[in-house]
């Protein structure tokens, strides 16, 4: 697991390089860290914590991920990767690609298909080496932009590209007490990039396309991470509901997808951007050639046809009474809440003592993501995936046995 260095804390506690936005300010204010609980602070380490974990800090770690977590012999909960056999019409295009490696890749079949999917012409997609590879472009094309904001709590790896490449970033903190929901308002009127995820990881809110698409303005370059958009359902509405990948209309839009999660290929590294295509040639000028191989492209068409939307469709409806099931099993145990209303292949709660409980519950076999390395969260959260009912009902067993030790 690489480690990245985030700057080194000031006297307000946050690096050089971070700006805060304190919960609860209104028309993008900023101030210095007070009142803002620290989140990097860390719970007792017993000899089941996964290595490599840094002591207590008063800075996230952004470099951690929910694959530290899940060490063989653990129950997965921490990564939210859907493990199921593939389907044949993903597994054939995919071992069919392995006798076409002599050649360079030829992404243009593929870009073709996900363009087609979203509605788009191919000149508005970029296919990417995972979407964290996108998050990298971003921060290395635009190096010209003079007020990037990150709304947290969500996935570390913007915020990390961008301080990567020297950018000075400012944090605006979503309220747990508003349900984490997103205030256009608390964005600052002259940000020129705003990275937000939707739904957002670790909280799993889906907030309203309206209000996302408010963020969009002439000059600004609004990024929206929708990694686990093919999660979401809503009943009544056919397709992702509050994704904004079909908006062609949003000046300085750039969605970000993955097709990681769903389909279980984040050993294979492919995602994609969609956005206006002059904005896709700057970001593409910093790309490496080649930077998607052959099997994965042939992996992005086949998940762009219409059998591949119909599956993950129908996968989102059973993910649904899956997180219904795991949410009102959280909700009836002392001492649990569960943040917001979770939309996603995750739910995130809050339980004092929940480092301790982490390491109580790796000792009896659980993996669960810690909370306190995402900005504006602290150590009295976790994030849990969403498993199937059989699974969800032996982890609330452990837990609960251990949440009254």
């Amino acid at each position: 697991m690489r480690e990245r260095q985030s700057g080194h804390p000031g006297p307000s506690g946050a690096p050089s390089g971070v700006v805060l936005t304190v919960p609860g300010a209104r028309g993008g204010s900023t101030g210095p860290r007070d009142g803002v609980a620290a989140s990097g602070t860390t719970g007792p380490v017993g000899t089941a914590e996964p290595a490599g974990t840094a002591a207590a800090v008063d800075e996230p770690d952004l470099g951690h991920h929910g694959d530290v977590e899940a060490t063989p012999g653990l129950v997965d909960l921490a990564v939210n990767v859907r493990r199921a056999p593939m389907p044949d019409w993903l597994a054939d295009p995919i071992t069919a690609a392995l006798g076409h490696l002599a050649a360079y890749p030829d992404a243009r079949p593929a870009r073709e298909a996900v363009a087609a999917r979203h509605g788009r012409p191919p000149a508005e997609v970029l296919l990417t080496a995972g979407a964290a590879e996108g998050f990298v472009l971003i921060a290395q094309a635009l190096r010209g932009v003079r007020r990037p904001v990150v709304v947290h709590p969500q996935f570390t790896e913007p915020e990390a590209a961008l301080t990567a490449a020297g950018h000075r970033v400012e944090r605006v903190l979503l309220d747990p007490a508003e349900g984490f929901r997103l205030d256009p308002a608390r964005i600052p009127a002259d940000a020129d990039l705003v990275m937000i995820g939707n739904p957002t990881n670790p909280t799993s809110v889906l907030h309203p396309a309206g209000d996302v698409a408010a963020l969009a303005r002439p000059g600004r370059i609004l990024v929206v991470d929708e990694a686990f958009a093919d999660t979401t359902t809503a009943s009544g509405v056919p397709g992702e509901p509050e994704s904004l990948a079909a908006r062609r209309d949003l000046p300085g839009l750039l969605v970000v997808r993955s097709l990681t999660k769903t389909w279980g290929l984040a050993g294979l590294r492919i995602g994609y951007l969609l956005g206006d295509a002059a904005l896709l040639d700057r970001l593409a000028a910093v790309q490496p050639l080649w930077p998607v191989s052959t099997p994965a492209l042939a992996a992005a068409a086949a998940c762009a046809g219409p059998e591949a939307v119909e599956a993950e469709r129908a996968i989102a409806a059973r993910l649904a009474a899956d997180r219904d099931h795991l949410v009102a099993r959280l909700t009836a145990l002392p001492g649990v809440r569960v943040a917001g209303r979770p939309a996603s292949a995750f739910v995130l709660i809050h339980t004092p003592g929940a480092a301790a409980v982490r390491v109580a519950l790796r000792e009896r076999g659980w993996a669960v993501r810690r909370g306190d390395t995402f900005p504006g969260l602290g150590p009295d959260w976790l994030r849990i995936a969403v498993r199937d009912p059989a699974t969800t009902d032996a982890f609330i067993e452990v837990l609960a046995e251990i949440l009254e030790a």
